[in-house]
């Protein structure tokens, strides 16, 4: 696992700076404080500067980046890890290429000269990736299919700048830091912007199974190669014929060799534990089907509402693992949430992402640099709540007038107070929204956009001016999208909206690699991915059973109470966390101040106000206003960490520790 940056210039305008690559590279250097390494190229033609930080894990005196085949006319740079490169290897040896590290990049480099752009097809792994070919001087970026590892790319001044994180961008000189009012407006309604747009102006994410070719006197290309695809309601899944015992049995093959794959390093690798059916599975994996040291870490919240610890020291105790817990309060959380935003780069909603920040300090803290986490369970196997509201909602809509119908939803969302004890005017109101609308593409999640656009009441009259006469985007859909069934529908909304845009980066590799540590989901093997998606919807959920299909795959190794307990979403507490006893953390105070409201001019100072009085008047606030709070308090960040007061990193990597290739006429 690595942190990569890189520069082409397209122009004879500016020269390659090695010093800059070196700024660039500093900045992310807590994704890889191992080994640096610098690509330089130049003619008269083109310029190029590749970067790598390297977080070593496989072949650890031979992996150094960056990496090129035997003439040296191909390089890489690589963030994130190909599982299947031990598979691959013999391959490319037989077809006549020669080795010379045993590290997963050298695959990558001698798979692209044999297949090109189509390399990513044999991938499996998690990557982001730069290959400059000195012979058609072209550079070839690509990201993993379902974007568990990031790259974001800024065109600026006839120049193509990448890298890892954001940050490494606005060293650039010619980059400038502004918000984009549209993301803004995205992210409080979709809870991230949409891809490819990022918090940034003009600053784009390379989107998840996509890939980008720059080649000397062509313009730019974006193609996608990968999408989850589902089978059309007139086409039977291709698992139809399997019965629901076959399909586990089956789902059970491939996350286990999905497991093993990703166990796979020169260092130890550990596990996350939440308590959850998804993280003891994998786990229980590990135990039964490996003979590999199992630690594991969790976290506890000191708040009992958000706190599963007795789960988590019951599968614990259940597979002897070496269990190491870290409890959150209050405190813990507002204090370490401007630190996570400057990992994350975007404002958030939700607090969520802090926890996971402190968890991934203990597992780097107990020298471990690998974790294996469930994510990608939900979003695949219908794990998520909105997919049964989405499912009820259908049901409810085919007879609007039902009084029984809508009492099925009372008990989705306990967490959201007062909802489950409400009454039927209030359900119906809540629930009820356009709720014969059932052909929208849109409908699973008409309620969560909804309900999140409430908090852009707080927008500024500046902000509004600006997305004035600007049509709301909305997300992509692909061809066949309308000919899926409901279920698919609303999964495909969650993996590409929220998965990848908001669990797997600020909820995962940003706060994971803020402290160098790695993590690896086999529910997010493309296997296992796309054997789930064609699975049958009741596989999946069995009338509101959620998961089914998973428990039945994993009920022998599991304890009943983990493997039938109902499904409880990860959450952490948001308005206490800034204003513990009512009162606001310092910082908290000083960002809020009118003056830095006015400042940033992204919210009305009055709103503001209001919000933070009805805090400190009742000590309460609904889900809406808790997501408010987040989102002012996390853009306020953004805006104070990047556009008015951005510094750039010193260039921490020194003289004697980066490897330097220099190639080309100069």
């Amino acid at each position: 696992m690595c942190g990569i940056v890189g520069t082409l210039n397209r122009t004879k305008q500016h020269p390659i700076n090695e010093s800059q690559i070196r700024l660039m590279l500093s900045s992310i250097r807590h994704r890889g404080p191992d080994q640096f390494g610098v690509y330089l190229f130049q003619d008269s033609f083109d310029g190029i500067g590749l970067g790598s930080a390297r977080l070593s894990i496989i072949d650890l005196g031979g992996g150094q980046q960056p990496i090129s085949n035997e003439d040296g006319s191909v390089w890489i740079v690589f963030n994130g890890e190909i599982f299947n490169y031990v598979e691959l290897r013999p391959e490319l040896e037989r077809l006549g290429h020669k080795m010379s590290t045993d590290s997963d990049t050298e695959v990558i480099v001698h798979l692209y000269e044999e297949y090109g752009p189509a390399c990513v097809e044999h991938l499996n792994g998690q990557f982001a990736f730069a290959i400059w070919d000195e012979r058609e001087r072209s550079l070839f970026i690509a990201r993993d299919r379902v974007g568990i590892r990031p790259l974001y790319y800024t065109e600026q001044d006839g120049a193509l700048l990448f890298a890892s994180e954001i940050k490494a961008l606005l060293t650039d000189p010619r980059v400038k830091a502004e918000l984009d009012p549209v993301a803004i407006d995205q992210i409080f309604t979709y809870w991230s912007p949409l891809s490819p747009r990022t918090a940034f102006r003009g600053i784009k994410t390379l989107p998840p199974g996509h890939w980008l070719l720059a080649k000397s006197g062509q313009p730019i290309t974006v193609e996608r190669y990968w999408q989850p695809e589902f089978p059309t309601i007139a086409q039977p899944e291709r698992q139809a014929d399997m019965s629901i015992d076959e399909a586990a049995a089956e789902l059970r093959r491939l996350l286990v060799d999905a497991t093993q794959i990703r166990l796979r390093a020169d260092v130890p690798v550990g596990a996350y534990l939440s308590g959850g059916l998804d993280s003891s599975a994998i786990t229980a994996f590990i135990r039964h089907y490996t003979g590999n040291r199992l630690e594991t870490f969790s976290i506890a919240f000191a708040d009992e509402a958000f706190d599963e610890s007795a789960y988590q020291y019951r599968m614990a105790d259940h597979l002897g693992t070496d269990h190491h817990l870290i409890t959150a309060n209050y405190h813990d959380i507002g204090e370490a949430f401007p630190d996570v935003i400057w990992h994350t780069e975007t404002p958030l909603t939700r607090t969520s992402p802090v926890p996971l920040y402190l968890l991934s300090r203990l597992v780097r803290e107990t020298d471990f640099k690998v974790v294996l986490t469930g994510e990608g369970s939900d979003e695949f196997l219908g794990g998520y709540n909105i997919f049964k509201e989405n499912k009820i909602r259908h049901f409810w809509a085919k007879d609007a007038e039902s009084t029984l119908r809508p009492a099925l939803l009372t008990k989705l969302y306990p967490y959201i107070g007062g909802l489950g004890q409400s009454n039927d005017t209030y359900l119906k109101k809540f629930f009820g929204y356009e709720l014969t609308d059932t052909a929208d593409p849109y409908y699973s999640h008409k309620i969560r956009w909804r309900n999140t656009s409430r908090s852009k009441r707080v927008f500024s009259n500046e902000l509004k001016a600006s997305l004035a006469g600007i049509a709301g985007e909305r997300p992509y859909l692909p061809p066949n999208f309308a000919n899926w069934s409901s279920m698919a529908q609303a999964q495909y909304l969650e993996i590409t909206v929220f998965m990848a845009e908001y669990l797997l980066s600020s909820q995962g590799d940003r706060v994971g690699m803020a402290h160098s540590v790695e993590g690896r989901f086999p529910f997010l093997d493309h296997r296992v991915v796309e054997f789930s998606n064609q699975l049958p919807p009741k596989f999946k959920m069995l009338g509101i059973d959620e998961k089914y299909i998973l428990k039945k795959a994993v009920s022998d190794l599991l304890p009943p109470e983990i493997w039938n307990r109902p499904k409880r979403p990860y959450r952490a507490p948001i308005h206490r966390s800034f204003f513990p006893n009512g009162q606001p953390l310092s910082w908290v105070h000083d960002i809020l101040s009118p003056e830095n409201i006015e400042g940033a001019a992204i919210f009305n100072p009055k709103a503001v106000n209001s919000l933070m009085n009805k805090i400190k008047r009742i000590g309460e606030l609904s889900e809406t206003d808790n997501m408010t709070l987040a989102g002012i308090l996390s853009t306020q960040l953004v805006y104070a960490q990047f556009i008015s007061n951005f510094r750039n990193a010193p260039d921490l990597t020194g003289s004697d520790d980066v490897k330097v290739i220099k190639r080309g006429k100069r």
